[in-house]
């Protein structure tokens, strides 16, 4: 693992609280949850969606369909490119028509989510698609704006934001990190380093 972190910005009582909060707003904007769903981006914006969808659950008492998108990162070169390429995707609902919620734990440039949008408008056409990440941390290389947001992190370009969970790292925090001049600034990897 090696490094440690320069800060934790959020933990588990934070998330939890932010996610009991995004849920809420959910339901408010989309005035309930009639032709809602959600739909997680791997490998920990899956894991908010489902959280999210509990707690929907529990507020309204009806479980609103979930699906998870896997788009992986594959790098030309370390500074410049990030091309996203999509994977393997499981989305067991139709999405014409419906309602839905991109999940996702850290907001950055927005390539990804560019990457998300076009894998769901490659299977249908949703009424509305809307975005909710945990955390926002700025530095947007596309015209891309989250709906619903846990907390804004300002942030510089040579510090790596990071959601950890317990169900995969052990732990669930935030955390910022100093990125080495060079190395790949993004999501933890599964398990810890």
């Amino acid at each position: 693992m090696g490094t440690l972190p320069k800060a934790v910005i959020m933990d588990e009582t934070a998330i939890n609280r932010a996610l009991t909060r995004i849920a809420h707003e959910i339901l408010e904007r989309n005035e309930g949850c009639d032709n809602l769903a959600l739909v997680g981006i791997v490998t920990r914006g899956d894991l908010l969606a489902k959280q999210l969808v509990d707690k929907i659950e529990e507020i309204e008492g009806v479980r609103v369909p979930l699906g998870s998108l896997d788009i992986s990162f594959y790098r030309d070169d370390y500074l410049t490119t990030l091309a996203p390429e999509i994977h393997a995707t499981h989305i067991p609902f139709n999405v014409d028509d419906k309602r839905i919620v991109l999940v996702d734990d850290v907001l950055y440039t927005g390539r990804t989510i560019r990457a998300a949008l076009d894998a769901v408008m490659d299977l249908g056409r949703p009424a509305a698609i809307e975005l909710a990440v945990l955390v926002d941390r700025g530095h947007r290389e596309l015209p891309i704006s989250p709906d619903f947001v846990g907390k804004n992190v300002p942030s510089s370009h040579d510090e790596s934001v990071r959601l950890y969970l317990k169900e995969v790292d052990g732990r669930t925090s935030v955390e910022i990190f100093d990125v080495e001049p060079g190395a790949h600034v993004g999501s933890a990897p599964l398990g810890g380093e």
